[in-house]
């Protein structure tokens, strides 16, 4: 296994997420399969993973449940447990202590060893921000008493919400989670957000490493391309692969969902021969091949006659990852964004189209975006199934 020295600690390169647990057949999101879990986290541990990683909503409110009772099977020093505060979800009131206290209990545990705020973006970083609900202060407060070993956060947000939350906390963030894979390293400009975090000298933390699964089920022809390298090697080995040649991502952790998955990411943690700069470069080119969107290069000539005052590159960054994956984290960002800065605001006057040097169809992109952020899940809807969901796992 590969390790990670972080402040005198040796992590486990890789993570064990528990956001996609394998759940009971012909079970919804609630209904983990604890003995599977149980299993794979005993090949996990016996093969050098030691961090694992949970969050108060992921399933149903249940994962932090679960993986701390399959933990307690272990000695509470041989592991580093990490969970996440919701500052994240639209509520009417936010109360970090009590949530703080039902974590722990849920866990089972007396302190947390990684502790993250909860995708600080456009929305949250206000909630995080106002002093009326303490948040950091209180977190802060709980690493002093040694409940909280290392305090973090991760985002979805852009490159200048980051910077603009550093600037103001950057002192007490000691890692940051992001969503990093060779795909988004153009297509949600995680190299932005990795290079901001070398910046601040802050360790990077890998979330969707392989992209939900579409990184590690290519399309029949780039699979061909990959295998005719290393024809041993799965789709997303090569993308776990692709991190390791980042010095400054320290954690990379994967949702597994069964113990194929377990198998197959161990043992590209435990040996294996590193990407050359040639391979690199064909995953650059897979990347390319991916992208199904059009072809912005962010020059912005489209800006200046918009009649509506729309940052259309930035749009078109999303409409990009809409057309390759539509996601809950797409609409959050969509829904951060004023009514009137959004692409249905998009009056289809055709000035930008005129202006564009690469000759895209800005106003046809505008509407085809607006169709898909319609049928995207609400943001406030998700927030409130969720808290419904904890007070459930409560009793």
């Amino acid at each position: 296994m590969q390790y990670s020295e972080f402040q005198g600690l040796r992590l486990s390169r890789l993570g064990f997420g528990t956001m996609r647990l394998p759940l009971l057949p012909g079970g919804t999101d609630a209904d983990i399969d604890e003995a599977q879990v149980a299993e794979m986290v005993r090949y996990a541990v016996e093969h050098g993973v030691n961090y694992f990683d949970t969050a108060y909503p992921y399933h149903a409110s249940r994962s932090e449940r679960v993986i701390g009772r399959v933990l307690k099977a272990y000695p509470r020093e041989s592991f580093y447990l990490a969970t996440k505060y919701p500052g994240h979800q639209l509520a009417a009131r936010y109360d970090p202590k009590a949530i703080f206290e039902e974590q722990l209990e849920k866990c089972g545990v007396d302190y947390f060893d990684f502790y993250l705020l909860h995708n600080v973006y456009e929305n949250s970083i206000h909630t995080y921000m106002d002093p009326q609900w303490g948040i950091i202060d209180y977190f802060v407060e709980q690493k002093k008493l040694g409940r909280i070993r290392h305090l973090g956060f991760s985002t979805h947000g852009r490159v200048e919400t980051m910077d603009t939350f550093l600037r103001r906390y950057g002192e007490h963030m000691e890692f940051c989670q992001i969503q990093l894979n060779y795909l988004d390293w153009t297509l949600q400009d995680a190299k932005g957000k990795y290079e901001l975090l070398e910046k601040y000298n802050i360790p990077v933390w890998v979330m969707e490493p392989v992209r939900g699964g579409k990184l590690a089920q290519l399309p029949a022809e780039l699979d061909r391309e990959l295998k005719a390298q290393r024809p041993e090697e799965s789709d997303a080995a090569w993308a776990l692969r692709w991190l390791q040649t980042l010095p400054n991502v320290k954690m990379v952790l994967s949702g597994m969902s069964n113990m194929a998955q377990m198998v197959d990411n161990v043992a590209t943690f435990s040996g294996g021969e590193p990407l050359s700069e040639e391979e690199v470069a064909l995953l650059a080119r897979v990347a390319d091949a991916l992208h199904q969107g059009v072809p912005c290069t962010g020059c912005r000539y489209c800006c200046d006659g918009c009649p509506m005052g729309l940052d259309i590159p930035m749009l078109l960054k999303y409409y990009n990852d809409a057309k390759f994956q539509p996601s809950m984290n797409l609409g959050i960002a969509i829904e951060a964004l004023p009514e009137d800065k959004r692409p249905s605001a998009c009056v289809g006057c055709g000035q930008c189209a005129q202006v564009c040097p690469q000759g895209i169809d800005i106003p046809g992109a505008m509407q085809d975006f607006a169709e898909i952020c319609a049928k995207l899940p609400s943001w406030a809807e998700i927030s409130r199934q969720r808290e419904e969901a904890a007070r459930k796992s409560r009793g």
